[in-house]
């Protein structure tokens, strides 16, 4: 007699499984993404590139963190009851399920994902216009707790009716957090963390004019330029790509964005790591900042793994679809999936800029003072305002003959140092700037003027 293994699973080990692997801060963008792609909608426009013309500024997304509560709200327009119906509060989209164009959700999970994470007892509400152009609400109250005590089909939540919010858009508050999220909400640090990576991630909607506030205090985007002169002219060029899931507007900015270190030693004030390397945009998300790794490039197949010598870099790669499915993004969106069909098409132009910046800093060390003056004549551009060209141009120095040098290394104690540095004038001096110029005056003492 054939028998069968039963395979259907049980809300609880779905809750845990889906929740499993992301990060509170990604769990917050993903709610941050739905506001987002309402306003762009409310505007009734799409994020397509840098040059387009929009203002978010009546659009705000509010959030509120303790280690008791937690909540976000906007006036981007609302979740329609159809939505919610036959997508929002679905597991998954179905195969005939229309997607919301030019948005940065696909999988149709991430808001249910997040507040799983974040807590037991939520509510959603909802105020909207319905097509017979007046105020609609709903609400969705969801107990964890209770919902996963009971597997079997259909999964529902209850829509309720309820009064309207101040402003067409969406609350959530939950309440009972998990014991992570009561942790972590009640962290200055982590709160402080998470404003900067909202005005990583969201500057370009940022730069638009959209408000975002974490705890009362609004985000500041970061201001993303490249340097531009007769010398130094950043690239920037765009192709459409067709791919079997539509097509994908690519848009690549490249070039110096500060002057590159002198020297490839430490310092406690470079602020490279968090400002330098390759950012990945997709529908207008930053969904990989200042990317130093191997998924852009760095340290793969016989190619230079980054360091200090290429700071002052920053590339920009512009992904744009109507079908989010069609971009390079993991289920997270906080980095890309680089063995996807586009990234693996767009890959060889990133590197060729990247290519040029490593043989620039090579030359450079050989002609450092006629690049400083150079470089000291660049002026900063925001990137929405870098014309079109195909290729990053950069000065070609000319190597002077150096006599070969000999390194010199010693560790002395730290105290010793500091001391040292501030009877030379600055207690923060570079640790190899003291050790040149304690070499320079007894040079100088025993040697004396050539």
């Amino acid at each position: 007699m054939s028998k069968k293994a039963g395979a259907n699973p049980t809300k609880e080990f779905f809750v845990r499984m889906i929740t499993r692997d992301i990060s509170l801060e990604d769990c917050i963008l993903d709610l941050i993404d739905n506001s987002v792609d309402s306003a762009w909608q409310s505007e009734g426009s799409r994020p397509m590139g840098l040059e387009e013309e929009v203002d978010l500024s009546e659009y705000g997304i509010y959030i509120e963190l303790s280690s008791t509560r937690f909540s976000i709200r906007d006036n981007c327009g609302g979740m329609t009851l159809d939505n919610a119906v036959d997508h929002a509060f679905s597991f998954g989209r179905k195969a005939l399920d229309n997607h919301d164009d030019y948005s940065i959700g696909v999988y149709g999970i991430g808001m249910k994902r997040a507040v799983f994470k974040i807590g037991n007892d939520i509510d959603i509400r909802s105020t909207y216009v319905n097509k017979e152009n007046e105020n609609e609400s709903f609400s969705v109250p969801i107990a964890v707790d209770e919902w996963v005590k009971s597997d079997e089909p259909p999964w529902d939540f209850d829509i309720d009716t309820t009064n309207s919010l101040d402003c067409n858009g969406v609350e959530i508050e939950i309440e009972s957090l998990s014991d992570g999220a009561e942790v972590a909400f009640s962290s200055p640090a982590f709160i402080e963390e998470l404003r900067r990576i909202i005005g990583r991630d969201y500057s370009l909607h940022l730069s638009r004019g959209l408000n975002v506030y974490v705890n009362q205090k609004k985000t500041i985007g970061w201001p993303i330029e490249l340097r531009e002169s007769d010398d130094f002219k950043p690239m920037r060029f765009s192709r459409d790509y067709k791919t079997k899931q539509g097509t994908v507007a690519v848009e690549i900015i490249g070039g110096m964005a500060a002057e590159p270190p002198e020297n490839n030693d430490p310092s406690e004030r470079d602020d490279g790591d968090k400002r330098f390397g390759w950012y990945v945009v997709c529908n207008g998300r930053i969904v990989l900042a200042a990317d130093k790794t191997i998924v852009a490039g760095w340290g793969g197949e016989e190619w230079p793994q980054w360091h200090r010598q290429y700071s002052g870099f920053i590339g920009i790669v512009l992904f744009t679809a109507a079908n989010a499915a069609a971009l390079p993004l993991t289920t997270t969106k906080r980095s890309v999936d680089s063995s996807s069909e586009i990234y693996r098409r767009v890959h060889p132009d990133m590197r060729t800029v990247t290519k040029n910046w490593i043989s620039y800093t090579n030359a450079r060390k050989q002609s450092l003072d006629e690049a400083k003056a150079k470089e000291a004549k660049t002026k900063a551009v925001q990137i929405q305002l870098v014309p079109m060209q195909e290729s990053v141009v950069l000065p070609e120095l000319i190597p002077k003959q150096l006599e070969k040098s000999a390194n010199v290394h010693y560790s002395v104690p730290i105290g010793q140092m500091k001391k040292l540095a501030t009877e030379l004038g600055n207690i923060n001096m570079a640790y190899r700037d003291v050790g040149i110029k304690a070499f320079d005056y007894i040079y100088s003492d025993y040697v004396g003027d050539e």
